[in-house]
């Protein structure tokens, strides 16, 4: 099969696009033909400086495609049945094998490029709102980098739950878009301080709940926060080292959380089950997709390179 692999982590340019081995169909697994492979922010940081268990290795977390066929031992899945699946590495290749309980079913009518970004980023965001992040209804929450796939997925589902949405983007033009998917107020990171407009916007109380992905921002995260504020802490997208001081958090009784989906998915149904609904909710018009381009799997190099220079709104799409 055909993969984009890389010998070396570094810059987009580190990837190649070669052929490679068919994977292996274990037990328990599915192979999939892949259809559409959505690029996720850990994918860029896994190429830039993350472990390589293999080389060449293939990165990728997520991808949808045709189940071509099943291992022993599996009986929730058939031949021919179209999936959406997430693993730890593999997803950037023409062919995957996965454990059947890393796999959704992809309901009829669902196209396979939409339903390859749905999984991680409606996840995560889901669990940074309601199960970690505990948002109800009439409280206020910021959501950073609001114009990447978590931060659509979490402005849609907030406002769905009857929160007041302010979200961070770089540009008049990302917001404005934004506004369409029910964000309330928007702020420009490039020219204002979010921090100082979060609380103007709150009459100097600040924000219940912070979605921080991008890591950066999370020392102005916290002075964002309100009395017994929370934050969700689920990134590193700013792909720089940083510190924070902890200590303002005590006076506000306020917390940070981490966030990591694929610890959910290891550990139990729940995280599952909540992604099979978030799915069912993309698949009925109640969530969007908001897909910004894809470029074919040979062109992955562009693809990760256009990702990273944070012009993109919403997913890049590779297809094989």
């Amino acid at each position: 099969m055909k993969a984009a692999v890389y010998y070396e982590t570094g810059a987009p340019s580190v990837l190649r696009y070669e052929d490679v081995p068919d994977p292996e169909l274990h037990a328990g697994f599915v192979l999939v033909e892949v259809a559409a492979i959505s690029i996720e922010g850990g994918d860029t940081l896994n190429r830039l400086g993350g472990d390589l268990p293999s080389v060449p290795h293939i990165v990728g977390y997520q991808c949808s495609g045709t189940i071509v066929a099943v291992g022993d031992d599996v009986t929730d899945r058939t031949v021919g049945q179209q999936v959406v699946c997430s693993m730890m590495f593999g997803s950037h290749a023409e062919l995957v094998s996965v454990p059947s309980s890393f796999t959704w079913p992809v309901p009829e009518g669902l196209d396979l490029t939409v339903a390859a970004c749905i999984p991680i980023a409606f996840g995560t965001a889901d669990d940074c709102l309601f199960e970690f992040g505990r948002l109800q209804a009439g409280e206020t929450v910021l959501i950073q980098a609001g114009g990447g796939g978590v931060g659509i997925a979490a402005i849609q589902l907030a406002k769905r739950a009857g929160a007041t949405v302010l979200a961070t983007a770089s540009s008049a033009d990302k917001l404005d878009r934004l506004a369409a998917l029910g964000l309330d107020h928007g702020i420009d990171y490039r020219t204002d301080d979010f921090a100082d407009v979060a609380r103007q916007l709150t009459d100097g109380r600040g924000v219940d709940l912070v979605v921080d992905s991008v890591g950066t921002t999370l020392q102005g995260s916290i002075r964002s926060l309100a009395y017994r504020g929370r934050i969700s802490y689920v990134g590193n997208a700013g792909r720089e080292p940083h510190r924070i001081d902890p200590a303002p958090l005590m006076g506000g009784n306020q917390s940070i959380h981490g966030v990591f989906l694929g610890a959910e998915l290891i550990m139990g149904r729940r995280a599952y089950d909540n992604i099979e609904r978030l799915i069912g909710l993309v698949a009925a018009g109640e969530l969007q997709v908001v897909i910004d381009s894809t470029y074919p799997l040979a062109d992955a190099a562009s693809a990760h390179a256009h990702l990273e220079d944070r012009g993109a709104f919403g997913r890049v799409v590779l297809i094989p």
